[in-house]
């Protein structure tokens, strides 16, 4: 039982709630950052739109230093793969200092645009010439600490990364700190786990079909941790990576997926973007959550995700920022819109029936579907749920003579113009009236890590 004493009450014009908006709601948040029943006295005023704050279910942290690196033309057309090969090189020189630098510094961005809690998809193990740390951790530690820093809650997902293609190759040199045999990985798993805390929860992420041999997957997925936590893949994120699956395995990646592994409501499939009628109705009926990361997705021209169909079959969604070429909820799920707009030349794709709001079936999916995706009590603003929300700046000419019914589409759809005044997260004022409280340091140590990168 909580002691009223050390519960902060607040009132709340309008609070979102899975079922719309509740008008004169309360809160209560007690000392250890979860939603409780609130007390009588010493309420406070909390703002007149309150959302919960958003999970970002797919993050590569280290990627954040090279958004924009990527963007001049090279010899032949380029891909995901020729974007690979840029990627390789700058993570090789990442070491733990300049991953905790960068991860902060990302961590603080996300926060600001109503992110609060990171699902981190974690691949940079070893030392860039593939021996390990004496400290085996060390990468995923680097990851912790910057969250801590900036106040994020985190799903720390390592990566197992076996082989270099679906033909089993070894891992090429610059793939190689990325690398773990079965037992080595488990040993990871087991090591993270005892860093595991109110803000830090651990799962398990295989890093595509074509870097994890069947045996490998089938031995991980056997483990103890692996009937509980999140797990979380890369799938049919290219044409190239479906053709290579059905060349080398006689089976679409998906497809292929579900013959061999009980995919459920624990699994995120990252990208799934080359799907057929088929697979989007065999995943939304496992309840397994599509990770979808619209802007890296059209940054990387991968594709578009069927999102019709998956939403009339029921399907589980959320979103990622990836790559960070964009760190925000409003851009991805918009771009998610906007992509389908394109692609049948109709509007309002996502509002499956007549007077639906589109930007209130995209953000309650990716509420409901970021906080599966991570394992950690978060996506609603009820009691037990971490206390983890956005407030909205009211006073923005955006959100001029706006109500209930108009808001969420205003904030997803209205312009470029930040309207995330504060964040709570984990019961503490991490952003106040558009200000991280410790933005300066950070970014400070960015910008001479990114210098040094720059200079090697």
């Amino acid at each position: 039982m909580s002691d009223s004493a050390a519960i902060r009450s607040f009132k709340v014009g309008q609070l979102w709630q899975p079922g719309g908006w509740q008008a004169d709601a309360m809160l209560g948040v007690d000392a250890g950052g979860s939603l409780v029943k609130p007390a009588a006295t010493s309420v406070e005023p909390l703002g007149v739109w309150v959302l919960p704050g958003m999970p970002n279910l797919h993050s590569h942290a280290f990627q954040r230093a090279m958004a924009g690196l990527a963007e001049r033309k090279g010899r032949v057309d380029d891909s995901f793969w020729s974007w690979r090969e840029t990627m390789y090189a700058f993570a090789a020189a990442i070491g733990p200092d300049e991953l905790k630098a960068i991860a902060a510094q990302l961590y603080v961005e996300m926060l600001k645009a109503g992110y609060t809690q990171v699902c981190e998809f974690q691949y940079l193990h070893h030392q860039p010439d593939g021996m390990p740390y004496a400290q085996p951790e060390t990468m995923s530690l680097a990851l912790i600490e910057a969250a801590h820093e900036a106040g994020i809650a985190l799903t720390l997902l390592p990566v197992l990364y076996i082989s270099g293609g679906f033909d089993g190759r070894a891992l090429a040199a610059r793939q190689r700190r990325f690398g773990h045999a079965v037992d080595g990985y488990l040993r990871l798993l087991e090591k993270l786990r005892q860093y595991e805390s109110e803000d830090v929860h651990v799962g398990i992420a295989l890093h595509s079909l074509r870097a994890v041999p069947e045996q490998a997957m089938r031995e991980v997925l056997a483990s103890d941790m692996a009937k509980s936590c999140p797990i979380h893949i890369h799938i049919a994120e290219q044409i190239g990576e479906v053709q290579d699956c059905l060349a080398t395995r006689g089976a679409r990646p998906v497809e292929w997926l579900f013959d061999h592994a009980e995919v459920d409501a624990r699994w995120c499939l990252v990208h799934a973007t080359h799907l057929t009628e088929a697979e989007a109705t065999q995943i939304a009926r496992s309840g397994a959550v599509a990770g979808l990361c619209p802007t890296t997705e059209a940054n990387l021209g991968d594709g578009l995700f069927p999102l019709a169909d998956y939403l009339d079959a029921g399907g589980v969604l959320g979103i990622g920022s990836d790559s960070h070429i964009s760190i925000s909820p409003v851009e991805e799920l918009r771009w998610l819109e906007y992509g389908q707009r394109l692609l049948t030349r109709h509007r309002n794709i996502a509002a499956r029936h007549e007077g639906n709001s589109v930007g209130e079936t995209l953000w309650r999916a990716a509420l409901h579907g970021g906080a599966q995706a991570s394992g950690l009590p978060i996506g609603e603003l009820r009691e037990g749920a971490r206390a983890d929300l956005i407030v909205l700046d009211e006073a923005s000419p955006l959100l001029a003579a706006r109500d209930a019914r108009s808001m969420l589409d205003s904030f997803l759809f209205a312009g470029n113009t930040p309207l995330v005044r504060d964040v709570m997260a984990g019961g503490r004022w991490q952003v106040r009236d558009f200000r991280h409280h410790d933005e300066e340091r950070i970014a400070a140590r960015y910008r001479g890590v990114v210098a040094r990168l720059a200079g090697s």
